[in-house]
């Protein structure tokens, strides 16, 4: 296998274990887990697996204390907020719908980018951005199977935390490599969900073997496992290109919504999804000219 289809298989096989997350998400529920209890086991069980395959590799990096401390604040903060939310949406809507929603992330992150640099604004994102928020208007308006106003609501907030993630981690990725980056963001996401579920006494060890399923699934097939092959394949294919090929994600997870827990997919929730998948691809081709 030439290096171009071993990145494009990465960067595929990165997508669909992203696309899990909403999936094990709504199992993880139904075995009746808080969400503390979820995220303090996805991310110290991530943080533990991340860090003995970066020792194992001799990849391990201990970076400066500025880069820590914006780690820490990435984690604890913009992380944990958009996993909370995200999972917190889960009640509201299906599987589906959460994945398609969260995906106007990219929008949110021009509309901040626009803020700072206003030059930056061009047609083609205006048109971008009005896509993704006619794709969402769509599957809200229209389409009322699995949506709910207030887990839109809540998703939108998720996406907005990712967007401002995202931007702030582009900062500190120019002075560290991306694994050791995560390798930082993790656990300290993993010690804001340990404090809050011990303080609002939320916390507890899942009972059922679906339970304990459900929770290493999120922490390894849909965290280590996606964010491992992307890195993989971006050192392949390049970062545009994977970011293209990751559009796939909502819609692994709508198939598996489907597949998986019975939800509903209809003809507008495939066209609104479509609709936010195509403003994700203008904006990274903007991006990239």
């Amino acid at each position: 296998m030439d290096d171009e289809t071993a990145g494009v298989a990465l960067v595929v096989a990165s997508a669909v274990g992203f696309g899990t997350l909403g999936i094990f998400g709504v199992i993880a529920a139904e075995e009746e887990l808080s969400i503390p209890t979820v995220l303090a086991l996805r991310f110290a069980l991530a943080s533990v697996i991340l860090w003995t395959i970066l020792w194992s590799r001799g990849q391990l990096q201990i970076p400066s204390r500025r880069i820590v401390a914006i780690a820490f604040a990435l984690g604890a903060g913009g992380y944990a907020t958009q996993s909370a939310l995200y999972f917190y949406g889960l009640e509201f809507m299906t599987a589906g719908m959460v994945a398609i929603v969260l995906y106007t992330y990219p929008a949110f992150v021009v509309v901040l980018t626009a803020v700072v640099h206003p030059d930056r604004v061009t047609p083609p994102l205006v048109a971008a951005l009005a896509l993704s928020v006619g794709g969402v208007a769509l599957i809200t308006g229209v389409d009322p199977a699995g949506v709910d106003p207030r887990g839109v609501i809540v998703v939108l907030g998720a996406a907005c935390a990712y967007s401002f993630y995202i931007l702030v981690s582009q900062r500190a990725l120019t002075a560290v490599p991306a694994e050791t980056l995560t390798a930082f963001v993790l656990p300290a996401a993993a010690l804001s969900f340990l404090v809050f579920g011990a303080g609002t006494g939320s916390l507890s060890i899942p009972a059922t073997p679906i339970a304990w399923g459900a929770v290493l699934g999120i922490a390894t097939l849909a965290t280590v496992v996606p964010v491992l092959t992307f890195f993989a394949g971006i050192a392949k294919i390049g970062a545009s290109r994977a970011s293209v090929i990751s559009t796939a994600e909502p819609g692994v997870t709508v198939g598996l919504g489907a597949l998986v827990l019975g939800e509903p997919v209809s003809v507008v929730t495939v066209v609104g999804g479509t609709l936010v998948v195509t403003s994700v691809l203008f904006i990274q081709r903007e991006e990239t000219v």
